[in-house]
């Protein structure tokens, strides 16, 4: 049978940010701007130019400037059409018009499994993509349209992945898996046989990561709901994936395109110069500002 489509992106966007206070401590950190646009758009318009449009915002206290951002402004929209800024206006109205977008609340912070379980009501007995925003990834073809490509092949949950220094590997959750031949490529897809949390170096299975990019199928509510929390009273969202392993085949999918880790701060930085450098109407003036630094 050929695998059911996928309609829907689940945002989780419950976390307090502390990485960025006091920038954070009264707006959210997926509300940061990366040049002009906040951090979360770039992962939704990620998921528009995937074919999914059905956007599903975990969110929690705090977040409202999330629900406004993607909502319409009347009052903006009225002032720059009074002042003739046309050009200001269609950026405005293309934000609003960008997705159909629904919320729940995650009211604590028990772990990204359990910001994901939070959808299940939303989401329904379908198919999802899961996107973490601070994970920014530039491709030319959106790293998620690359995983739902490998999705609809095999029928199967997909995860990014991406290697890392081995010495970096405990900052993320870790893969043990076989490659498969795909596509004429043997160094891509892979048949996942488990997967660690944030494995100390020594202890890891491989140096590939699990990067914020999943196609998950429904069944993994049923294995969110059933796996023992971990540390801090936390369900992972990779332990909720190693229990489905046991009754299904998961892949993962060595993605083409660069990754920024915009949760943190130099990550940040990093995406903030090169985002900048990349756009036609700052990237010379900016390149030229930089050259002159004396570094």
């Amino acid at each position: 049978m050929p695998a059911a489509k996928v309609r829907k992106a689940v945002f989780p966007a419950a976390g307090l940010g502390t990485r960025f206070l006091p920038a954070t401590k009264a707006q959210p950190k997926e509300m940061l701007p990366l040049v002009d646009k906040p951090i979360i758009q770039y992962g939704v318009e990620e998921a528009v130019h995937s074919g999914i449009r059905n956007i599903i915002m975990v969110t929690g206290r705090g977040k409202s400037a999330i629900e406004d951002h993607f909502d319409v402004s009347f009052e903006l929209e009225n002032l720059l059409e009074s002042r003739h800024k046309k050009d200001l206006l269609k950026i405005v109205r293309q934000v609003s018009d960008l997705i159909d977008v629904s919320y729940i609340r995650q009211k604590e912070a028990l772990g990204l499994g359990h910001a994901v379980l939070r959808s299940k009501e939303l989401v329904g007995p379908e198919p999802f993509a899961v996107i973490l925003a601070d994970d920014v990834i530039d491709a030319e073809t959106p790293c998620v349209r690359q995983l739902l490509d490998i999705y609809e092949f095999f029928s199967a949950p997909v995860l990014a992945v991406m290697e890392v220094p081995k010495e970096a590997i405990s900052a993320y959750g870790c893969i043990d898996a076989e490659p498969v031949a795909h596509n004429g490529s043997k160094d891509k897809v892979y048949r996942i046989r488990d997967l660690v949390e944030k494995p100390k170096a020594a202890d890891a299975p491989s140096n590939l990561a699990i990067i914020g990019r999943y196609i998950l199928t429904p069944d993994i509510f049923e294995s969110i709901a059933a796996v023992e929390p971990g540390s801090g009273g936390e369900i992972q969202l990779t332990d909720s994936l190693r229990l489905q392993l046991r009754s299904r085949p998961i892949y993962a999918f060595k993605f083409e395109g660069k990754r920024y880790d915009a949760g943190d701060k130099l990550g940040f930085l990093k995406a903030t110069v090169e985002f900048a450098l990349l756009r036609h109407d700052l990237g010379g003036p900016f390149r030229e500002y930089l050259k002159s630094l004396k570094l």
